[in-house]
């Protein structure tokens, strides 16, 4: 089965290593960028959101606008609109861009940053309300008919939505989270389930839970699974690990002269991450730096894990055979971004992609000829 690769895209130019520059929102930027993706052989591209970022609806809209091909994963977090409004938006979205429409749903990790924008409900609860929430989505996208809904967060009467998704039945969900509540809710939910890049047998417990979770739901299919990286790249394995080892300076060097830590700037200065996707990462930094094949785990640590902040060092050689050990434990999709956005992703076109799915067709070839030589030939007469 043919693997799915993701980007990200950002407004501006930015990163743990690069100061911002230019205006918050730079049109030529983005445009660029979004080309950028899919000329480089992108699948998708992930919108962000944040409460004080752009809105990612017309992000998405305007990297449709721009490109030909290139999948759009919308962040949105639920209770901020009513789903019904979310579902129409979404929807036309699909309908304006071709089918190409798919939305990455983030609960939310941190009290403060929920507040920001009027969210006070606990963590728990926020998971309640988006089980809720997806439930009245789903029907919106599929049911024909008009329909009632009487959850424990949204009441409505007789609704239908006259704008549908392009895509049948529905707009592909991805889910994101690591606590029994994402679990839970995502493994109900999600047609891919997203994980940041732990070592390999941690990776594998997530996964395994996700499975439980979706059949303890009453699901007969199986969620695919996004894992993420930021790989570093170099010519060898020891070119990729000098740079590797300037990446992590500056961002130590960065952090030191703005007080800037990623992952606790929310709840402040030296305070532990509230959501456990980022407290999973640091406990894997704190065993150890280097692990598996290529994982390196100084920069999470270094960031306070404040999002996919674990790093692929190495050739692309070795970085296509790590992405690929995440292949072999489940992964269905691999979601990579570099430290100078535009210019890695543009590399990973051109040298880390091309291997990763040679690779995985060359598998599926060679599973799909033991398949048929395993197949009994029937009798040609009677």
């Amino acid at each position: 089965m043919p693997v799915e690769f993701v980007g990200m895209i950002s407004t501006h130019d930015v990163s743990e290593t690069r100061p911002a520059t230019g205006p918050v929102v730079d049109v030529d930027y983005t445009r660029r960028f979004a080309r950028a993706y899919e000329e480089a052989g992108f699948d998708r591209i992930l919108i962000a959101q944040s409460s004080g970022s752009p809105d990612p609806n017309q992000v998405a809209a305007f990297a449709a606008a721009h490109t030909e091909r290139l999948g759009l994963l919308v962040a949105h977090r639920p209770g901020f609109l009513a789903p019904t409004v979310a579902a129409r938006t979404f929807a036309t979205l699909d309908q304006f861009s071709g089918g190409r429409v798919a939305v990455h749903v983030i609960t939310g990790g941190h009290d403060a940053e929920q507040r920001r924008d009027g969210d006070y409900l606990g963590k728990d609860e926020r998971y309640a309300r988006t089980d809720d929430y997806l439930t009245v989505v789903k029907r919106a996208w599929t049911e024909d008919a008009p329909f009632d809904h009487e959850g424990p967060y949204y009441r409505l009467a007789d609704f239908r939505s006259d704008v549908r998704p392009v895509q049948e039945p529905r707009i592909p969900l991805y889910f994101g989270g690591s606590s029994e509540a994402a679990y839970r809710v995502g493994g109900k939910h999600a047609d891919t389930f997203a994980l940041w890049g732990e070592p390999l047998a941690e990776t594998a417990e997530q996964i395994a839970r996700v499975r439980a979770a979706a059949e303890a739901a009453g699901r007969t299919d199986v969620p695919g699974i996004s894992v993420s990286f930021r790989p570093i790249l170099g010519r060898t394995d020891e070119e990729a690990w000098e740079r590797a080892r300037g990446i992590l300076g500056t961002i130590e060097q960065r952090g030191s002269t703005l007080g800037w830590r990623r992952g606790t700037q929310l709840s402040g200065a030296g305070a532990a991450p509230e959501n456990v996707g980022s407290q999973r990462l640091l406990t894997a930094a704190a065993k150890g730096d280097r692990h598996d094949r290529a994982l390196w785990t100084a920069t999470a640590r270094a960031t306070g894990a404040g999002g996919n902040s674990t790093a692929l060092v190495g050739s692309p050689e070795t970085v296509a055979q790590a992405l690929l050990d995440y292949v072999d434990i489940g992964a269905t999709t691999l979601l990579i971004r570099g430290y100078d956005p535009l210019d890695d992703a543009l590399d990973y076109g051109r040298e880390l992609l091309p291997l990763v799915r040679q690779e995985v067709a060359r598998r599926d070839a060679a599973a799909a000829a033991t398949a048929t030589a395993a197949v009994p030939a029937t009798a040609g007469a009677r």
